[in-house]
């Protein structure tokens, strides 16, 4: 039955309110605190590297993962010292040819320091790789057949480009131990270098002989030399032009801050 039509309701309009999008507390919303967290002040960025000339030796440093003992104990640097000696260089097999070599290195507590030469960038990586690989492997079979990563993220690098420059990357790798015996206050005898570092194989120094300050573990190995000849200029004969040029004393004390005792002279 239809009603009349002075009897008709008529319906209210209703307003039209804009609908508002639920906001997720988490990754990538909008506010304060949110998004990709990020790393910490050591984590190398993945930026596209730069060019690298053949010419131009490598420092480059790498950390490893939290959790594991010192590379300087009795238990891992066998294992380290083995992975110098088998992973100093790097063939392509397609070029048939060394693109990578391992000139000096310096084993800490918790990371290395290397100096290499690579034809290109790509030998740099593979090189490095590589030789992490070699290394993780012989760590992690010291450890009781641990399984896990043991490298932290990348490495960081600093391409070397003129004698000074190369002359303190050297310095600071070589005598790596006193500068972070200096931080603690201690010090190391003279004419003494750091045995779980290249020291013993390089040629450089003021004096005739150095010795180790300490007497490194013993390894199955220690008839081999852990690391290769240097092919480029500037690691061959171009460091000693740098800054305060001539031979490296065993004694220097790299990277001191400003306001500290006078230094040895190089």
């Amino acid at each position: 039955m239809k009603l009349p039509a002075h009897k008709k309701t008529r319906r209210k309009r209703r307003r039209h309110t804009q609908l508002q999008l639920r906001v997720l507390r988490g990754r990538g919303g909008p506010g304060r605190g949110q998004g990709r967290k990020k790393r910490k002040h050591d984590y190398v960025p993945h930026t596209r590297r730069p060019f690298l000339d053949k010419r131009h030796p490598v420092h480059i440093s790498t950390r490893l993962v939290g959790g594991l003992p010192s590379l300087r104990g009795h238990k891992l640097w066998a294992a380290v010292r083995k992975g110098f000696v088998f992973g100093r260089t790097f063939v392509d097999d397609e070029l048939e040819r060394e693109v990578f070599r391992i000139i000096h290195f310096s084993v800490q507590g918790r990371h290395i320091h290397l100096i290499c030469e690579a034809v290109d960038r790509r030998a740099l990586s593979r090189g490095i790789q590589a030789f992490k690989v070699r290394v993780a492997k012989a760590i992690n079979k010291a450890l009781g057949g641990r399984r896990g990563t043991v490298f932290a993220d990348r490495y960081h690098e600093r391409i070397i480009t003129n004698p000074t420059q190369c002359r303190h990357a050297m310095a600071y790798v070589l005598l790596n131990s006193r500068r972070h015996a200096a931080d603690e206050g201690a010090s190391y005898p003279r004419n003494r270098v750091d045995p779980f570092s290249s020291a013993l194989w390089f040629n450089g120094w003021t004096v005739q002989r150095v010795r180790p300050w300490a007497n490194a573990p013993p390894t199955k190995t220690d008839g081999e030399v852990p690391v290769a000849q240097p092919r480029s200029w500037l690691l061959r004969t171009g460091w000693k032009r740098g800054s305060r040029g001539g031979l490296l004393s065993p004694n220097f004390i790299p990277g001191l801050p400003a306001g500290a005792p006078p230094l040895p002279v190089w």
